[in-house]
């Protein structure tokens, strides 16, 4: 998966575009800044945005050339992030740190999406934000369809909606949706696309 990323990032222009994603801005831009996580954050494009409207903005990703990407963006418009390179299996943040965490089109292999899921919750503050979109299983319809739609080719590295409940028990669902959406996100997001969207915040300890 690192070649596979280090790849596409390689490739001239921002695989994804540059600007963020419309659920991570639409939702973010309504929320009071503190500290954010963005998990396989790419080439930066949703950190760039939330740093500029004042978060203290943490992220990840496999792919060197992803974090590279990401770190020209933020110079060139002179914003900051803190961007390490590694998987949700190697990363390590103390427990409670985050005000938010972005999953934003963060798809991982099969057997290890709810582990990562899980371990993604500790991080984030009780109270705290979770924004997350990606591809539900009926999107596999619409790739067959349009090759441009994006998305990964495994159908078990996709979501539903009984999924993300098992996943996230620690969450109070504000809205939470399968969505037929079209795509405007650079080369590889093109097109109508069958996501799951929600937001949600993480319950009180009790």
């Amino acid at each position: 998966m690192k070649a596979f990323w280090d790849q596409r990032y390689s490739q001239e222009g921002y695989a994804y575009g540059d600007t963020p994603n419309a659920y991570f801005k639409n939702t973010i831009r309504d929320l009071t800044p503190g500290k954010i996580l963005l998990p396989a954050e790419g080439e930066g494009r949703n950190a760039l945005y939330a740093s500029s409207l004042g978060w203290d903005v943490y992220a990840f990703d496999i792919s060197g050339q992803g974090k590279q990407k990401a770190e020209s963006l933020a110079r060139k418009h002179d914003v900051k992030i803190k961007y390490t390179i590694g998987d949700c299996g190697e990363i390590s943040y103390p427990g409670n740190t985050f005000d938010a965490i972005g999953l934003i089109y963060a798809h991982f292999e099969a057997l290890l999406i709810s582990i990562y899921h899980r371990h993604l919750m500790e991080y984030l503050k009780p109270g705290g934000i979770l924004i997350f979109e990606a591809y539900s299983k009926n999107h596999t319809a619409y790739q067959h369809i349009n090759p441009k739609a994006g998305g990964p080719g495994h159908a078990d590295m996709l979501y539903d909606i009984n999924m993300i409940k098992l996943d996230f028990p620690d969450v109070d669902f504000i809205a939470l949706k399968e969505e037929e959406i079209m795509q405007q996100e650079g080369k590889y997001h093109s097109g109508k696309g069958m996501v799951i969207r929600f937001f949600g915040k993480k319950k009180q300890a009790s």
